[in-house]
């Protein structure tokens, strides 16, 4: 399991990739709009029944964008779905790897933003390409098959937890890798064990996300079959 320190958490998220003294810089709107661990309900409190919590960048994200970069050249030309996309942070870096990526969202004013960042980094993800579609998981109606599935703490609800393995089940490639990222909420972990009873394979790298005093530890979960 690898503990790595991710930079601080700036308005210009500096993504590093392990071992290789060069940064991807990616510029997001609603950066501002960081969750720390001190101002998490404050947060949700403030998004409630007025935008979806997904125009907020989470640690997760953040994570799993960290994750994503590290991969380097197996991204590239690699079919990548990203579930529940947000402010679109993964999939952007993914598409700057080379990968083509679909960012999918059910609200269309999150994946407006999403559609936003894209565009503001469309430079840094000219080797790729990025497809942007609203989409509810209950009534999936995509039956492409990609190498990577990716979502950023997608796992809160678990009544939405048969869609979601319904997806992984029908959408991911049979030597792909499905790859989600989760501040170890109790229900992510149980669907974990749900899933390695089921046959699956589940491996699990461990990130610090934020600075020091407010540093969020983060999973990121690679699941195959």
């Amino acid at each position: 399991m690898d503990s790595i320190a991710l930079a601080g958490v700036l308005p210009q998220i500096t993504a590093f990739q392990r071992g290789v003294p060069q940064a991807r810089v990616v510029r997001l709107v609603h950066a501002t709009h960081y969750v720390y661990r001190s101002n998490e309900s404050d947060v949700l409190r403030e998004l409630k029944n007025r935008v979806p919590y997904g125009v907020a960048l989470w640690p997760s994200s953040i994570a799993l964008a960290h994750d994503v970069i590290a991969r380097g050249d197996a991204l590239r030309d690699a079919r990548v779905l990203e579930l529940g996309a947000g402010t679109g942070l993964p999939g952007i870096v993914a598409a700057s790897l080379g990968a083509r990526v679909v960012q999918t969202d059910r609200h269309e004013v999150a994946l407006s933003i999403c559609k936003r960042n894209g565009e503001r980094n469309r430079e840094r993800s000219a080797a790729g390409a990025i497809e942007y579609r609203i989409a509810d998981w209950s009534t999936w109606g995509d039956d492409g098959r990609y190498d990577y599935i990716i979502g950023a703490d997608i796992l809160y609800a678990e009544r939405l937890h048969p869609h979601l393995r319904q997806i992984f089940e029908c959408n991911l490639a049979s030597d792909g890798r499905v790859l989600l990222a989760d501040p170890f909420r109790p229900m992510s972990l149980r669907l974990m064990e749900a899933m390695e009873a089921g046959g699956w394979s589940i491996a699990l790298s461990k990130w610090s996300v934020g600075d020091e005093a407010e540093a969020r530890p983060v999973g990121v979960y690679e699941v195959a079959r």
